[in-house]
């Protein structure tokens, strides 16, 4: 990241955060050699991380009204989602308050009212369960080691369904090890009739299980996704290739 110039640099209880910027793009990291976050200035809504395009996978399946972020990062996701569609209610729960800050000060943060940001680790909020159930909620809890073990817990899992509508979606973003872990999918398939997953180019795997069974054909779901790349303004064919049921 040497053609990177440090536009922000600050440490709080849990580490470093530095915004780094290249005239093009704008990185967040928590470390050095990190790379949490990425925009393109141009066009914020278009993902730089292939995990965030695998992750939006889940809108081949779901036209949601109402959608939680756990874990806001830079906010590529809420670019991606409100460009989708800017009538989406979004909650983004972040539990570093200078993450939320630098989100809104040098990634351009969308806010409006249809956007709620709440400063607060992801487990509190979901143990308190104070939200009403939404269509999709995306996981993608990380630090400067990883994936939060939170996240691939039983615990979480279930929280996390019971703030999901009965139709609604659960998309999580793992490490490519978590693809053999067999308590995940078994947590998941408690809750959840169908688990899909997808290795990415840069490791990651995402998953997004579904409380309710969707029948599309391989031709059908082909098309949809044609014209869900027009929409996003992306390719989603390279995800789609690795996207398949985790069994």
């Amino acid at each position: 990241m040497s053609d990177y110039q440090v536009l922000h640099q600050t440490e709080d209880e849990y580490g470093p955060l530095i915004v780094l910027d290249d005239k093009e793009a704008r990185i967040l990291a928590f470390a050095e050699n990190d790379e949490q976050s990425k925009l393109l200035k141009a066009a914020p809504h278009i993902p730089q991380h292939t995990y965030v395009q695998a992750m939006l996978l889940v809108l081949l399946y779901s036209q949601p009204k109402s959608a939680i972020v756990l874990g806001l990062g830079g906010g590529g996701l809420i670019h991606a989602l409100r460009h989708f569609d800017a009538g989406i209610k979004l909650t983004a729960v972040e539990l570093r308050a200078d993450v939320i800050e630098i989100a809104k000060r040098y990634f351009q943060l969308p806010l409006s009212k249809k956007l709620k940001l709440i400063n607060q680790d992801a487990t509190q909020f979901l143990t308190l369960g104070d939200h009403k159930r939404v269509d999709i909620i995306f996981t993608d809890i990380y630090s400067a080691e990883g994936v939060d073990a939170a996240q691939v817990s039983e615990a979480f899992i279930a929280q996390c369904a019971a703030l999901i509508k009965a139709d609604g979606y659960l998309v999580l973003n793992c490490w490519k090890e978590h693809s053999k872990n067999r308590e995940l999918l078994a947590y998941l398939e408690l809750h959840f009739v169908e688990v899909r997953a997808c290795l990415t180019g840069s490791a990651n795997w995402v998953v997004i299980a579904g409380k309710a069974k969707r029948e599309i054909s391989a031709s059908g779901l082909k098309q949809q996704a044609q014209a869900l790349s027009q929409k996003l303004d992306f390719q989603l064919g390279r995800s789609l290739t690795r996207f398949d049921v985790w069994q």
